[in-house]
């Protein structure tokens, strides 16, 4: 079985899918267990594999190589320390999603059921790919079931934020591909195992930079191109917001580790300065954007644009902290943003709005949900002790060590996310309970205590003990370091060699 585990797991939700189509046709009930039982089993699956996972080691592990499209390009899966604990990730938030949809969701059932399980296959499937055809695939296909998730079960303006986030994604995607097709023609190979270690011209390595980074840098998204983002988390359903917070904005931040920084390193030394400026605009401009927001799922997706800001900035200090937090950073803002998102669904089932204005003093009636509320939201924040402050200080401590006026200006994006994170939690929940509709509102139900109080745990694990993460992730970190500079050192060394022909 573990021969084939990376298969089984992205495949699995495809079975899923199979099964509601043919033995859950017409019954909701049926569709919901089934996609309730298939997740879980992608996340037991998805924990024997990091059970299973040597840390000690950069190499790939668990690899399928399979003959598939012609010479040079095939079916090639695997994971190392960058990839791995993604899968954990995106496994881990798909049973939260199914039982957030449990009951808010009762038109089409089975189609949304499918859509989410399809996508589960799609996000996995970028993670595993050691091709990169394969990769590009997953990577593309992802967009259709969430653009028919904000489409179909999205609010008022669904469709106009549906189009805008599939139009802003497609098209940095297909500067991608050139790129993708430039490299095979080149080194005869798609082999992402192969690439790493082939050497691109360095004008070369400018272009298939930048068109790597025109699809990553909306993915994350980055300023400027990020303005598709709130629109989406706005209208989309409440699981559709976790699953694009908590996992498809990783995507981008994986592809700057898997290619970008590894394949062009002579670019991504040029372009470091570049996006340290766009990266300390986004954590600052963004954050004064959320203090002025009056709808709360509109203010926690500025939110994830700043918390971005400070993974790109990380992974792009090249150092062993820089690129350690931002690793970090992108795993606990997964589980913390989800949650948030989780808990704007909680209060939204139960009035139907998201606007700041139409809550307060649900301390007074909602107790619990009030304690879960504040440990993400001091997790946003970055406060000690929680998830959120692991990756923000290491990615700082990286900025620090790379350039010290990066990390001072990043060091304000903290204060800020303080003032409106804390801001949007004192309106919501502290004061008077003197709105009529407020007076009957119930707190969590068991299902809803179910889905929050274990991201609570893992939150607060993450914070007090990461070392699990790191030891993961730090060799293949140490080692894409190591890799970097050794490209680096060839580039310096044919330069030499050609000024001494002149």
């Amino acid at each position: 079985m573990m021969n084939h585990i990376l298969s089984i797991i992205t495949f699995l939700p495809l079975v899923g899918v199979a099964a509601i189509l043919t033995i859950a046709r017409g019954s909701d009930s049926n569709a919901r267990w089934i996609a309730l039982f298939v997740t879980i089993a992608e996340l037991v699956l998805s924990l024997v594999l990091w059970f299973n996972f040597d840390g000690s080691t950069a190499a790939f592990q668990f690899v399928e190589s399979a003959d598939w499209l012609g010479p040079g390009i095939g079916y090639r899966m695997g994971v190392d320390g960058i990839s791995m604990l993604f899968v954990v990730l995106t496994a881990g938030l798909m049973p939260f999603c199914i039982l957030a949809s449990w009951e808010s969701i009762d038109e089409r059932v089975g189609e949304y059921m499918v859509a989410f399980l399809a996508l589960e296959t799609m996000m996995i499937g970028v993670f595993t790919s050691l091709d990169l055809i394969l990769f590009y695939i997953f990577f593309e296909a992802g967009l259709i079931p969430m653009y028919l998730i904000i489409g179909v079960w999205g609010g008022k303006r669904r469709i106009y934020a549906s189009y805008k986030f599939f139009l802003y994604t497609l098209l940095g995607s297909v500067l991608m591909l050139l790129a993708i097709l430039y490299m095979y023609f080149q080194a005869g190979t798609t082999d992402i195992v192969t690439l790493l270690h082939f050497h691109f011209d360095p004008w070369a390595q400018r272009f298939l930079w930048l068109a790597f980074f025109a699809s990553f840098a909306v993915k994350m998204p980055m300023w400027p191109v990020h303005t598709w983002l709130p629109d989406a988390h706005v209208e989309a359903p409440t699981a559709g917001s976790v699953i694009l917070a908590g996992i498809l904005l990783k995507m981008g931040g994986y592809g700057f580790l898997r290619f970008s920084i590894p394949m062009f390193a002579s670019a991504s030394e040029v372009f470091t300065p570049l996006v340290f400026v766009l990266s300390i605009v986004a954590i600052i401009y963004t954050s004064l954007v959320a203090l002025a927001q009056e709808d709360i799922k509109k203010l926690i997706a500025y939110s994830s644009v700043a918390h971005m800001g400070f993974v790109t900035m990380g992974l792009f200090t090249l150092t062993q902290q820089g690129l350690d937090g931002g690793i970090f950073q992108m795993l606990s803002h997964g589980v913390v943003s989800g949650a948030l998102f989780l808990c704007v669904g909680v209060i939204y089932d139960r009035m139907h709005t998201r606007e700041i204005t139409a809550y307060g003093g649900l301390v007074n009636r909602m107790p619990m949900y009030a304690a879960c509320f504040m440990i993400f939201t001091l997790a946003n924040v970055g406060l000690p002790g929680t998830g959120g402050f692991v990756g923000e200080f290491m990615t700082m401590l990286g900025a620090f060590l790379a350039n010290t006026w990066v990390a001072i200006f990043a060091a304000t994006g903290v204060i800020l996310s303080a003032a409106y994170a804390l801001y949007l939690y004192r309106r919501v929940v502290f004061g008077d309970l003197v709105k009529p509709a407020l007076q009957t509102i119930q707190d969590l139900s068991k299902r809803e205590v179910a889905i929050l109080a274990p991201l609570v745990v893992i939150t607060i694990a993450m914070g007090v003990y990461p070392k699990p993460v790191f030891d993961v992730t730090s060799a293949s970190v140490a080692n894409l370091i190591t890799e970097h500079k050794a490209a680096l050192a060839v580039e310096g060394a044919r330069k030499l060699a050609q000024e001494s022909v002149k």
